[in-house]
């Protein structure tokens, strides 16, 4: 993680340098209002539309688009008002059919992705610094401002999203009494063509999630039960398929998401392709902008296994963009699981919000709109007896594999299997729902 901000350090402040450097101000010192409160009617900055009190877009013009180079990054800068907590914030790149004459948050023929997400420190904006920088590498994006077939079909606007109330659970900032201003933010690219910088090979983009709540589906407190499932449809054969993953886990109760540290999983057609825990690293470069007392930073510094034993992420920092390649994905349906195992949402709180979309080379342009999402419950795992499936789509078929591949059992037309009779193991099941979707799931018996 501490390359990667490095590598992020070194490449904002190369394109800053840079004399062929182009730069995009797509949102200035917006004012951002009481996530709770009824939209605020205020004067909006020139250009913007409020969607929200917590998120503004701007429409990208043609030369803007144009004028964006291979190596492009993004600056985000947050500046405190009324709100002294950390929060959760986003950028997204919205695709709006064209000449549409307004759209709203949720809209549903807008095409989102989200391209960047940040946690706010704790600010007051009484002291200084009173301002903290996001900075990213999104020179993927190139080929999505670039291409000719989607910005036919759709207009590009970038939003801003950051939430926040003026109340919390620290002591109100001095000055704010009776205001709902929360927090200021700027959103600005910096692109550049110097050194071997050169645009990937490809021309399309599919959102396959967008700030997604993954939660506890079967409101109880066990592991092991839910799954997030996404079928996507590709109309031909897409080479070089990168998919890009943000994802943070929330719950700040005892014992909640934030506070532990669990492994991830993401699934295409049953293979497994990332792995990985939030966090573990050490929140102290980030103190410095968390100049309001709070009780994940504390009054000193911390050891950096102090920090790694539990953090997931930083107040003050961007969240990692975790991504994988697969060179050849056919044309047809495809599915995508997520799981987080271990993961309990104790006393039945928490999120964790993911984001997944995909770029690739193809000789269409991808239909973004066959898109379904379903949840699914599988449990108790693991079990001595009975494995139960519960999800809205029905289910057509179970079938018991072995670990080393023989298909032991199946059933048809029912929601749950008995395993009692196997020995003590890892088994599979291959679940097919009446959808269409089928994917794999590994179970234990006890």
């Amino acid at each position: 993680m501490h390359k990667n901000l490095f590598f992020l350090s070194l490449l904002f402040a190369g394109l800053i340098k840079s004399q062929t450097t182009t730069m995009v101000n797509v949102i200035s010192q917006a004012v951002y209002y009481d996530g709770y409160a009824a939209t605020v009617a205020d004067p909006v900055p020139p250009g913007l539309i409020r969607l929200s009190n917590t998120r503004y877009a701007r429409k990208l013009t043609d030369s803007e688009l144009d004028s964006f180079k291979a190596k492009i990054a993004m600056r985000v800068t947050i500046g405190a008002l009324c709100d002294n907590y950390d929060r959760l914030g986003s950028v997204y790149l919205a695709m709006i059919p064209k000449n549409q004459p307004t759209y709203t948050i949720n809209d549903v023929n807008a095409k989102r992705i989200e391209v960047g997400r940040y946690i706010t420190p704790f600010m007051n904006k009484n002291r200084s610094p009173t301002e903290v920088p996001y900075t990213y590498d999104l020179s993927n994006l190139y080929n999505v401002f670039h291409d000719t077939g989607l910005r036919s079909t759709y207009d590009m606007y970038m939003e801003l999203d950051v939430f926040g109330v003026p109340y919390a659970a620290q002591t109100q900032v001095t000055g704010c009494s009776g205001r709902i201003d929360v927090f200021s933010g700027t959103l600005t690219f910096f692109s550049t063509n110097t050194g071997a910088a050169a645009p990937a090979d490809s021309n399309n983009l599919v959102p396959i999630l967008s700030y997604s709540r993954l939660n506890n589906y079967n409101s109880t407190d066990v592991t092991g039960e839910t799954v997030r499932l996404v079928n996507f449809n590709l109309p031909s054969p897409v080479t070089n398929a990168r998919f890009y993953v943000i994802s943070t886990p929330h719950g700040a109760n005892s014992g909640g998401e934030e506070y532990v540290r669990r492994q991830n999983y993401t699934y295409i057609d049953d293979v497994q392709v990332l792995t990985y825990t939030p966090g573990g690293i050490s929140c102290e470069p980030y103190r410095v902008y968390n100049t309001q007392g709070n009780g994940i930073y504390g009054t000193s510094p911390k050891t950096t296994p102090e920090w790694t034993s539990w953090n997931n992420w930083c107040p003050g920092n961007s969240v990692p963009i975790r991504g994988f390649t697969l060179p050849n994905m056919t044309a047809g349906n495809h599915t995508l699981k997520h799981t987080i195992p271990s993961a309990v949402f104790n006393q039945q709180q928490g999120d964790v919000y993911l984001s997944v979309y995909m770029q690739g080379k193809s000789n269409t342009i991808l239909d973004v709109k066959d898109i379904k999402t379903i949840d699914v419950n599988i449990y108790p795992n693991p079990t001595s007896d009975f494995i139960n499936i519960k999800s809205k789509e029905d289910v057509a078929s179970i079938a018991l594999f072995s670990i080393d591949g023989r298909k032991l059992y199946e059933n048809y037309s029912q929601n749950r299997i008995d395993i009692s009779a196997y020995s003590a193991g890892v088994y599979f099941l291959n679940i097919v729902l009446k959808d269409g979707i089928t994917f794999k799931h590994k179970i234990i018996k006890k």
